[in-house]
Order: structure tokens, then C-alpha cells, then sequence
């Protein structure tokens, strides 16, 4: 192996044997799990939601959970060349041999990452051409909000958070295993006694039908039994919810190289844009003793001096300050750093803005997504302006001089002007400075175009097109210069999402189980990775598309409020007649919620 991985790049990414991995052995193993994240290890390992479910599994004594991810090209290339295998991190094991392939699919732009990985191990790619011998292909995480457009390749699906969910597959499973591979229990029947499990959805055990138009025309189980909606699962007290101790620690530099601690789960803001609240909703919140002795635990366990607080707003966490207040406590005197990322503005007016400046000194990250009050009411975004710069003074006073900031195109009812005062805005919070340090900080505007997703009150609404990206984009870089006199132009960088990557997210998180095709074509065509931007192909995409006869920009078009959408079946926890009513609100600029 040695000599084979010598081959590559970074053969830390694949040689496992990690510090803080579990104990196990394969043998003596009942069931045996293999999970992924599909993309590159140093990604992979930054993911929080493979941590969890890889030590569930691991603290159930007759199941084996191992991991796999995906190989850069040039470990492809030595695969394929000397036609190995790829395998499990810990054992070696080939994929094939374990029960179940676990896919946490956290970006559309991952799906030919899990082809790959299936294919590279041997593994039928498509679940109706699996049988007895190979194993069963679970997708779980943010993107099955809609999984239709992947719906060919996976045996099941988990809607929702999947820690209870899936023990409630692993003891289902040790029950049937032995009528499964003795032949006495067919493969169909096997995914139906697990489509009893709420959360579990099953796309062999449904079938679609198309208008002429392209719309679904009905969307129903085959067979009785089957539920006719999917109920989201997630998990009712955190404080109770299993929490990885025991980090592994890698032997490369991953993207989140430090201990997270999960403070929170959903969001109490109401943003219409937002799919991550509909994903982890409803709003609970770990207890500060329960947070406090993680911390303890993970620091013992790991040694390293970096931590971050995780959540998707967590100024919004109750007792914030006392929690921060408590942490440094705690670490007083070990250089522990403690990095709070999400913060509102009005979170950092007052006593968290000067115990943030003690514990760190880098750039401040704010997201006003819009720059007008009149468009703030369109998307229901909780940020005040005076809080805003109030917060930036007390910044530039604790010696802060970089910033940056989020900005969305493409809303609904956007217009110029909404367009110039982004740059506006900018300009003012570069000068703002001057009060303080006589000099303008340094802004970065990060720009990034709204795709309307599934579970959203936009989710009707059309999205950009390639060009108009483009035209806005541009627009954009052009309105600094003209805004700033040259020499002065710097203080502010303009950067954009790479808008063909933003148009290919759109369709796949928007699209239909017809997708699948495109998606394979991909894949054989040799697209991998296509969340690097060196790596993306975007011709190759468009060609997939071609040969399968479907028109992409179908997928971005506007809808009706009447059609059932693609991932209509899925319960998530709010109603659509809601979501109807807020995208109503939206268009008449009513920032009012339900």
C-alpha cells in the first residue's frame, strides 16, 4: 500500500489510522456501515454530521461503521490503472462487502462524487440494478430536502436529522438480515419494511408521471402500504443527543481544522430565502452546562486550541454572552481560541462586542443579503442599519480593519438601485474607520445569486439566467470604479460566486428524477469534483444535458402555486398554504410573518 500511495498527492487523505479512532473488530462485526461524505478528505472530515452518525454507530457492539471519500484525480487515475478498488479508511475493506453505503449529501455539486465513489468500489451505480450481494445506498442530509434529482442511484433516503432514525435502520436490518441474504426476503421487500420507519423515504416504492408540459402529473406509491407523505425527523432534546468525544484527529489539515460544538439547531429568524431553517427546524438549543462540559471533554480528548461555536445564527443562542463568558472561564490560561461566526450586528452592540475583541482579532463577517430597506422586507431579514454601524465603531475602536460582507442578486422585485446601494453600503463601512483609526478598512463583498429552493417561500419564483448573472455581476465591479475614485478603489473587492456553478446548483436542487440521467451522463462523461472550481466542467454538464433531451433553464423557470413540485411529498414541518402566504407577503413587500 505504501508503495501505491506513493503514486499520489496527499496520501494522508488516504491512509487513515487516525488518532482517537475506535477499536473494532471487522469479524466479529454483525453489521458493517461505511460512511461518506463525498468530497475530498479535508473536506469530508470538517463535516460535523458524519462525526455524529460515525460514532452512533460505532457505540453499538455488534455494528461496524467505517468511512470513505472522494480520491482526487490522480488517486483515480491509480485505481483505474491498476484496477483496485477504492476502500474503507480503517480496514481496507472493499465497499461492496459491507451492509450499508451512508452518503451525507450536503452540496448538489457532490452528486457525481457519490457515482464515483459507488463506481470505484465496484457498486452498481443505479439501486434497481443492485441485488443481494451488494449494499444498500442511503442519502441523508441538507439536499434531501429535494432528493428526486438523485432518486436512480439511492436504495433510501433519511428526511431530516438521522441519529435516532438510524438506529431504527440498523435494528430493522439485524432482524431481516439473515431472510435478506439467504434469499428468503426480497431485496423490495427489505426497503418496504424500512419505508415504515418515519423519515425513511424509498423511491423504488413510488412512481411518477409527467404532463405534457414537463410538470408532474402525479406523483403516488405503487403499492399499498407505502406513506403518501415523508415526516421529517429530527431530534426533540439536544442536551440527551449522542455528541462525538472521541474526535478523530487527521494527520493533514482539514478545511475545519478545530473542536466545533454544536450550540443550536434551526434558526428563530424567519428569512424566506432560507432552506437551512426549513433543514433544521424547529429552533432548539443546547443547555451552557451541557456545552461547557463538552468543551471540557473535546479539549482532553484532542488538544487542539481552536474552537467553534456552530449554529446557523448563534447570536440568537439565549444566553450567549454567559456562554462565551463561561468558555474563556473555563480555558483561562490554555490560549484556547474561541471563534463565534454568524453574528447579527445587534448581538455585537454592548458586552459580547468586547469580550469578542479579547478572544479574537482577525475580520468581521456580516450578511445584510440586501442593501435596502424596501428589498430587507421582501426577504423578512432581521438586520438594522444603526445597530450595524454601531457595532462596526466599536470594532474599528478594538482595532478590527477588515470586513466582509454577504450580498444576494437576483431577489425578487430587485431593481438598480438596489444593485448601487450595495457598493453604498460598502463604501460607508470602509469609511467608517476614519472616526476611529483616521484610515478606511478593508471590505470584502462577497456576491452570490438567490436560487430559490425547495421548502422556501421563493421556492415558485424564477431564477436568473446565466447572462442576466453575468449583467449584474458586472454591473457590479463596474460600480466601484465609477463610485470610487482610482487609488481608492481597493478599500472594496468586489467577489462573485462563479455563476455557472450557481446556475447547475439551481437546477439540481430545483430539478425532478429526470435529472438522473443528466447526472450519469455527467459522470461518464468525467465530470468529478465539480464543486472546485478547477475541476468543474461546465461544457461537459451541458452536453449531459443534451444528450438527455432536457432543457436546463426548464428547472429555473417560474411556478405555479398550484403544481405539485418535485418535493411536494416530503413533510418538513410547515405547510405549503404558509409558504403560499409568505411568498404573497414577498411580493408585496410585506416584511409581516405568519
Amino acid at each position: 500500500m505504501e508503495e501505491f500511495l506513493s503514486k499520489v498527492n496527499k496520501p494522508g487523505r488516504y491512509i487513515g489510522h487516525e488518532w482517537n479512532l475506535p477499536v473494532k473488530n471487522p469479524g466479529k462485526a454483525k453489521i458493517s456501515f461505511v460512511i461518506s461524505f463525498p468530497d475530498l478528505y479535508e473536506v469530508g472530515m470538517s463535516n460535523l454530521g458524519i462525526r455524529i452518525i460515525y460514532g452512533i454507530l460505532n457505540n453499538i457492539p455488534d455494528v461496524l461503521c467505517e468511512r470513505v471519500f472522494a480520491v482526487a484525480s490522480d488517486m483515480e487515475d491509480a485505481l483505474r490503472k491498476e484496477d483496485r478498488e477504492l476502500q474503507s479508511l480503517e480496514s481496507g475493506r472493499r465497499l461492496k462487502d459491507f451492509d450499508f453505503i451512508g452518503f451525507s449529501l450536503g452540496y448538489e455539486l457532490s452528486y457525481t462524487n457519490v457515482l464515483n465513489i459507488l463506481d470505484l468500489g465496484k457498486v452498481p451505480l443505479k439501486a434497481e440494478e443492485r441485488d443481494v450481494i451488494d449494499p444498500l445506498v442511503i442519502g441523508g442530509g441538507p439536499c434531501v430536502l429535494n432528493p428526486e434529482p438523485v432518486a436512480d442511484f439511492f436504495d433510501l433516503f433519511v428526511i431530516g436529522e438521522g441519529e435516532e432514525v438510524i438506529v431504527e435502520i440498523i435494528d430493522i436490518y439485524r432482524k431481516l438480515k439473515g431472510q435478506f441474504k439467504s434469499l428468503r426476503l426480497k431485496r423490495k421487500d427489505l426497503l418496504l419494511e424500512l419505508s415504515r420507519i418515519e423519515g425513511v423515504y424509498v423511491p423504488s416504492l413510488y412512481e411518477v408521471t409527467y404532463t405534457l408540459l414537463g410538470k408532474i402529473g402525479d406523483f403516488k406509491p405503487k403499492i399499498p402500504g407505502v406513506p403518501k407523505k415523508i415526516k421529517k425527523r429530527f431530534v426533540q432534546d439536544l442536551d440527551q443527543a449522542f455528541y462525538p468525544l472521541n474526535w478523530i484527529i487527521p494527520y493533514i489539515e482539514t478545511v475545519h481544522d478545530r473542536i466545533t460544538i454544536e450550540i443550536m439547531r434551526g434558526c428563530p429568524n424567519h428569512c424566506r430565502f432560507c432552506q437551512a431553517r426549513q433543514q433544521y427546524f424547529p429552533f432548539r438549543q443546547r443547555s451552557i452546562n451541557n456545552l461547557l462540559n463538552l468543551g471540557s471533554k473535546l479539549y482532553q480528548s484532542t488538544g487542539y486550541d481552536d474552537i467553534s461555536l456552530s449554529g446557523l445564527s448563534v447570536s440568537d443562542y439565549k444566553n450567549i454572552e454567559e456562554l462565551v463568558k463561561s468558555l474563556i472561564g473555563l480555558f483561562h490560561g490554555k490560549t484556547i481560541g474561541i471563534s463565534l461566526p454568524s453574528i447579527k450586528p445587534k448581538a455585537m452592540v454592548g458586552e459580547l462586542s468586547s469580550i469578542i475583541a479579547k478572544i479574537k482579532k482577525t475580520g468581521l463577517t456580516f450578511a445584510p443579503e440586501v442593501s435596502t430597506e424596501r428589498l430587507r422586507n421582501v426577504i423578512a431579514k432581521d438586520f438594522n442599519l444603526d445597530d450595524f454601524y454601531g457595532a462596526l465603531r466599536q470594532a474599528y475602536a478594538s482595532g478590527y480593519q477588515h470586513v466582509k460582507l454577504y450580498f444576494m442578486i437576483g431577489i425578487p422585485t430587485e431593481e438598480k438601485e438596489d444593485l448601487d446601494g450595495i457598493i453604498k453600503m460598502a463604501s460607508r463601512v470602509s469609511e467608517l474607520s476614519r472616526e476611529v483609526s483616521r484610515r478606511p478598512a478593508q471590505v470584502n463583498i462577497s456576491i452570490n445569486t438567490l436560487i430559490p429552493k425547495p421548502h422556501t417561500a421563493f421556492q415558485w419564483f424564477s431564477m436568473l439566467g446565466l447572462d442576466e448573472i453575468k449583467q449584474k455581476q458586472d454591473y457590479l465591479r463596474d460600480k466601484v470604479r465609477e463610485y470610487l475614485p482610482a487609488g481608492r478603489q481597493e478599500r472594496l473587492k468586489v467577489s462573485c460566486h462563479n455563476r455557472y456553478m450557481t446556475f447547475l446548483e439551481g437546477i439540481l436542487s430545483r430539478g425532478d428524477r429526470r435529472l438522473g440521467e443528466v447526472i450519469l451522463n455527467a459522470f461518464n462523461s468525467g465530470c468529478r469534483l465539480d464543486a472546485w472550481v478547477d475541476q468543474f466542467k461546465f461544457e461537459k454538464w451541458i452536453a449531459a444535458f443534451e444528450t438527455a433531451g432536457i432543457r436546463p433553464d426548464f428547472y429555473l423557470e417560474e411556478r405555479q402555486r398550484n403544481e405539485f413540485l418535485p418535493w411536494d411529498f416530503l413533510d418538513i414541518g410547515t405547510s405549503k398554504e404558509s409558504l403560499i402566504k409568505e411568498a404573497e407577503r414577498a411580493e408585496s413587500g410585506n416584511k409581516v410573518l405568519l
